[in-house]
């Protein structure tokens, strides 16, 4: 059977980082479900709709088809036959997936591939709701976090090093907002599953957390374990 590892959390976490090293060391696959969402959100900028245009948001998804596939080793995301992977990053496309990610059809389309992955391979799956919503059995639950203060510092260090002019109180400001909306959206919000790890990352490395994830893992049976 394929061991299944959810990790949630709010934006800035560390989500990705942490599940994409993780799914490395223990040979399984890293399914990015905020790029896929991500991959929705450009479709839908490109095709110029608001975010509160909820018939359009839901006619729109018909027309969309969104993969994964790797390269040497290396996830891509793939939207209607186009590798998008290097531009669903923006600060733009990350605001537009918050805002429409709460429609249900765009959850339906998405959820769905999703869960047939992993019914077929071990994957490390990150999200907002894949313990509680998207893997509810899960082999292993864990709710990343840290202050919204320490996250919004990573993102800036993150945009100055690309030379993006940025404010650290804009962004804290916006991950905050975004925060709440996640939390507070009618469809699958953002919570810790009641059998989740609640894991802070606020005061650890990264190396102290792929640790720390790796003795979860061997305590929950995984039979790809590494250690630490």
């Amino acid at each position: 059977m394929p061991f299944n590892i959810a990790i949630d959390g709010p934006a800035g976490a560390g989500k990705s980082t942490v599940a994409k090293q993780l799914a490395k060391n223990l040979g399984y696959i890293y399914v990015d479900t905020g790029a896929m969402y991500r991959a929705m959100a450009l479709y839908f900028l490109r095709k110029g709709i608001n975010k509160d245009d909820a018939g359009a948001i839901e006619a729109a998804c018909e027309g969309v088809e969104i993969s994964l596939e790797y390269k040497d080793g290396v996830q891509q995301i793939i939207l209607n036959g186009e590798n998008v992977t290097s531009l669903i990053r923006t600060e733009e496309v990350g605001n537009m997936a918050s805002s429409t990610s709460v429609y249900a059809p765009v959850r339906r389309k998405l959820v769905e591939l999703q869960r047939k992955l992993a019914q077929r391979k071990d994957v490390v799956m990150d999200g907002r709701d894949i313990g509680t919503c998207v893997l509810p059995d899960a082999n292993l639950k864990v709710y990343l976090t840290a202050g919204s203060r320490v996250r919004a510092i990573r993102r800036y260090k993150e945009l100055q090093e690309k030379n993006v002019d940025c404010s650290l109180e804009e962004i804290e400001k916006d991950i905050i907002e975004r925060d709440y909306r996640d939390m507070h959206r009618e469809i699958a919000p953002l919570a810790q599953a009641e059998d989740a790890v609640l894991l802070d990352s606020s005061e650890m490395t990264l190396e102290e957390v792929l640790c720390e994830m790796e003795s979860l893992v061997e305590d929950a049976g995984s039979k790809g374990c590494c250690g630490c």
